[in-house]
């Protein structure tokens, strides 16, 4: 499932641009915001999806709707790039069409394939974690096996994406290679299906947001009150009748983040509600202790969650100033000219290549000599991921200061490619073990997609940055560091500076991950 979906995903993504300046005739300007809006779109749609699986259909039904609605969308995409091949014979067809009704296919088609899309992100990876009993030790370190091979996978669906599909577009038309990514996600819809008799399901628990407030709104209500010493004196009752908490087993009253607890203190209105109607609360006054616990193991996970956030900004690099720094360097590898562009290949390349080793030879090892079931635990995996994006940082600053007035080979930017990707490896699956395996059972889909929000929310950041620091070092008629001629910049302070930044949110990181690990319940 995530193969076809990320051949989907990619290969519209990666070829937008292009699409829109050159089949479309739009500015540069207006290709890029439109590119930008879309996907910052498709990141921020898993959220709803993700929503939606946990409070109503489950992931199964919400990935059935979520397959129809993307094949929808981005066969209307492909119709964009049709229509116009069709209607080509008369210019009088072509006018009577009006020269803006691709434009208006193509863009509902791109927003219902977000929807779709959206909807399948945060569902395949949960989903497909769903399978594992985690009360067999074999399974478990067979989830995490999974989770290694499912960011494999993203890499290889990337990679197809940029280079098959291209490939296809560029030698057979827009028509032909746009109709690739609704064909690739339309072959999954019936594999999904075909397995149907032996998946097993979870069954959805009510919006996890509604509970979420209510312990919020609870606690704000009895702000005055102070929680009892004795925790036995917490309202605790899993009432069978309860949508929001149903069939979620009981979490133990942990330490720490009193002022949640004050939404399961019973107050003299809570008694006097039940006195006149008995066996009901109100789930805004009065909270069941598990209800608690889940907003608390939700807030331990916060400051990790920021924190990995720099990693995706670093990593963001890759497509934006790694490629203004090759175009300034000797392409030239004997007879074979490089574009700068394509050495993105050697950040999926070294995903591809260290995932086997990572599952097959590292993770075995790391169990051998830990003991511990998962080899390497996912705080640990996501600091040495930040750790190895610094060391790229750093490559890249020296690749730019040694290439200062000398002919330097791109080549030499396959370190900070390759050091991106480790990271890569070790902080996305890492990421993702920890989001899923620390979440309550209930939230489990919601954060799956705050994981995956981490990387949209990096992109954001890594734009703010160049905007900030060109603004900063622009002053006075100055060049600033990232000029259009990158050679009369500093592209090596700037690469400096993200490192130093990535040391700082590395010692932040391991402060939330060392607070985070002293304060979950053994």
């Amino acid at each position: 499932m995530e193969f076809f979906y990320g051949v989907a995903f990619y290969g519209v993504m990666d070829n937008l641009v292009t699409y829109l300046t050159t089949a479309m005739r739009e500015s540069n300007a207006a290709a890029a915001r439109g590119v930008s809006t879309w996907q910052a779109t498709c990141f921020l749609t898993p959220l709803a999806g993700a929503l939606l699986a946990d409070s109503c259909w489950g992931a199964h039904r919400t990935m059935l709707a979520a397959f129809s609605v993307a094949v929808a969308g981005l066969l209307m995409v492909f119709l964009s790039a049709l229509v116009p091949l069709l209607d080509k014979s008369s210019e009088a067809a072509a006018a009577h069409m009006g020269a803006s009704r691709p434009e208006i296919v193509l863009f509902i088609g791109l927003y219902m394939a977000a929807i779709g899309l959206g909807g399948l992100r945060p569902c395949i990876m949960s989903f497909g974690a769903d399978q594992f009993d985690d009360g067999d030790p074999s399974e478990r370190a067979a989830k995490a096996s999974f989770i290694n091979w499912y960011v494999f996978i993203m890499s290889c669906s990337s990679l197809a994406a940029s280079t098959a599909v291209v490939w296809v577009r560029d030698h057979h038309g827009w028509a032909l290679g746009l109709s690739i990514p609704a064909v690739v996600l339309a072959a999954g819809l019936p594999c999904l299906i075909a397995g149907a008799r032996s998946y097993k399901f979870q069954r959805p628990r009510g919006s996890p947001l509604t509970g979420i407030c209510q312990v919020v709104v609870a606690a704000v209500r009895k702000f005055h009150v102070a929680p009892p010493a004795d925790s036995s004196l917490l309202y605790n009752l899993l009432e069978d009748d309860d949508c929001a908490i149903k069939g979620v087993q009981r979490i133990e009253h942990t330490t720490g983040l009193r002022s949640f607890d004050k939404a399961a203190v019973v107050a003299a209105s809570d008694t006097e509600a039940a006195a006149v109607e008995p066996g009901r609360r109100n789930p805004w006054r009065l909270c069941p202790v598990t209800q608690v616990e889940e907003v608390k193991i939700l807030a331990r996970m916060l400051p990790v969650w920021v924190t990995i956030l720099f990693f995706y900004t670093a990593s963001a690099q890759a497509s934006s100033t790694f490629v203004e720094q090759g175009i300034a360097m000797d392409v030239s590898v004997g007879s074979v000219r490089v574009p700068p562009a394509t050495m993105i290949t050697f950040f999926e390349l070294s995903i591809i290549v260290l995932i086997p080793l990572y599952d097959r030879a590292l993770v075995p090892a790391a169990r051998r000599l830990t003991g511990r079931e998962e080899g390497i635990p996912a705080l640990l995996r996501i600091g040495v991921g930040l750790g190895l994006s610094v060391l790229a940082m750093a490559a890249a600053a020296l690749v730019e200061a040694a290439r200062q007035g000398t002919p330097t080979s791109i080549l030499w930017q396959v370190l900070q490619y390759a050091g991106v990707g480790a990271g890569e490896v070790f902080t996305t699956v890492g990421q993702f073990e920890f989001f899923y395996g620390q979440a309550p059972a209930a939230m489990r889909t919601v954060c799956a997609a705050l994981g995956m929000l981490d990387m949209a929310a990096g992109d954001y950041l890594s734009s703010l940055v160049l905007a900030a620091v060109q603004w900063a070092t622009s002053a006075g008629g100055r060049p600033g560091w990232i000029p259009d001629d990158v050679d009369q910049g500093h592209l090596d302070r700037f690469f400096w500076m993200m490192a130093g930044l990535g040391c700082v949110n590395l010692v932040a990181f391991a402060g939330c991950a060392l607070r985070y690990n002293s304060s979950r319940p053994a």
